[in-house]
């Protein structure tokens, strides 16, 4: 069915596009928490009084992730973790972790969900990490691993001072994992109802407000 995206969708489009979505992806996911609205006449025509507005707060928005990406790219972190043999780590480095990790160090707030390890972060020494900050504004960071006691510093590329950027999570709009459909699909399948994925709830929006 086709429904009108209320805020930014990963991989479908931003707020204002008009996409086609599986029924029970909108009914049970994206009507419930106002991510998305049926796209009825009704609705189509006032999206079009509205996409001056929507356009406006787009622009806004990129240029926020622009200059958060600007802050982000090319730096680097520092966790300590415990390790075993063969330099193994005992677990894995987390999104969360690396997050925490940002905000210490570089003075960054960021969604855990933003951030992409590229498969899980097992072992010392230094790792790729992507940062999705907002539709294809992306940022790339070095996550170094090293032995519990040798203390983590974050770096700045070229000697450069690392720059503190406060910025508000809610500022820019949280994407929703392209898996998000086939898990809710999944569930409506077996009765399962409204997918309940931990943690992973998006903000509430109003529907096409100014």
């Amino acid at each position: 069915m086709k429904v009108i995206l209320l805020q930014e969708l990963k991989g479908r489009g931003a707020e204002g596009d008009v996409v086609d979505v599986a029924r029970g992806f909108a009914v049970n996911y994206l009507f419930p928490r106002n991510v998305a609205i049926e796209a009825t006449p009704g609705n189509l025509k006032q999206l079009e009084s509205r996409m001056h507005n929507i356009r406006k707060r787009d622009e806004a928005r990129v240029a926020e992730a622009s200059d958060l990406a600007t802050a982000l790219d090319g730096k680097s972190v520092g966790i300590e973790a415990k390790v075993g043999e063969e330099g193994r780590l005992y677990g894995s480095i987390t999104a969360q972790m690396i997050g925490d990790a940002i905000l210490d160090q570089l003075g960054i707030e960021l969604d855990r969900r933003r951030i992409e390890t590229h498969g899980h972060i097992k072992e010392l020494g230094a790792h790729p990490v992507e940062i999705a900050i907002y539709r294809d504004v992306k940022a790339h960071l070095v996550v170094n691993v090293v032995p519990e006691g040798a203390a983590p510093v974050a770096f700045a590329p070229e000697g450069e001072a690392v720059e503190v950027v406060e910025v508000l999570a809610e500022e820019v709009a949280i994407e929703t994992p392209e898996t998000e459909e086939a898990a809710v699909l999944e569930d409506v399948a077996e009765g399962e109802g409204e997918n309940e994925d931990e943690g992973d709830e998006l903000e509430e929006e109003g529907a096409l407000d100014d």
